[in-house]
C-alpha cells in the first residue's frame, strides 16, 4: 500500500523519532531472514549477502528515495565454525519500510512535498513498529541527514 497523506489513520503506523519528528510508515514488507536458506548455516557471508539483497530490493522498489540500513544485531550462539566461519544469527524478521514525513525544507509547499526514506532493519517478531515496541535504532533515525524531499505524486 502506497499513500502520501499525513493522517496517522491512513498510514500503517506513525512513529515519533527521538528528535520529535513524526514519520508515517507508508509501506512495509516483512520476510523471514532465513526462510529461503536451503542448505548451509547462518554465518557472516550469508548474512552480508542477505543484507545486500534487501538494500538492492529497497533501491529498486522506490527509485530516487534514499535507503538506510539500521545495522542489525548479530549473535554468536555457539562455538561451531564451519567452512564459512562461525555461526552468526540475525533477528528472525527482515523489514523493508518506506516512511514519509513533512518536507525538510520549510519553504516547500507542505501539500506538494514530503520527505521520504526507505529503511531496512531486522526485528525478532513480525509486527508493525509502534510506540515502545519500536526498535530503538528506528526511533534514533537521523531523519534530516538521511531523508530527501520529493514532490507528492498526483
Amino acid at each position: 500500500m502506497q499513500q502520501h497523506a499525513t493522517s496517522p489513520a491512513l498510514a500503517l503506523a506513525r512513529l515519533v523519532l527521538a528528535s520529535g519528528r513524526s514519520v508515517d510508515l507508508a509501506d512495509l514488507r516483512l520476510s523471514s531472514t532465513y526462510g529461503d536458506m536451503l542448505e548451509g548455516y547462518p554465518c557472516k557471508p550469508l548474512n552480508d549477502l542477505r543484507i545486500r539483497g534487501l538494500l538492492l530490493a529497497a533501491e529498486r522498489s522506490r527509485p530516487g528515495t534514499p535507503v538506510h540500513l539500521v545495522p542489525p544485531r548479530r549473535e554468536y550462539p555457539d562455538q561451531y565454525a564451519g567452512g564459512l566461519g562461525p555461526v552468526e544469527v540475525l533477528p528472525a524478521v527482515a523489514c523493508l519500510g518506506t516512511f514519509h514525513s513533512a518536507a525538510l525544507d520549510p519553504a516547500r509547499d507542505p501539500v506538494a512535498y514530503r520527505s521520504r526514506l526507505t529503511v531496512v532493519w531486522f526485528q525478532s517478531t513480525p509486527r508493525l513498529p509502534s510506540g515502545c515496541d519500536t526498535e530503538p535504532a528506528l526511533r534514533d533515525l537521523d531523519w534530516t541527514g538521511l531523508a530527501r524531499d520529493a514532490p507528492v505524486p498526483p
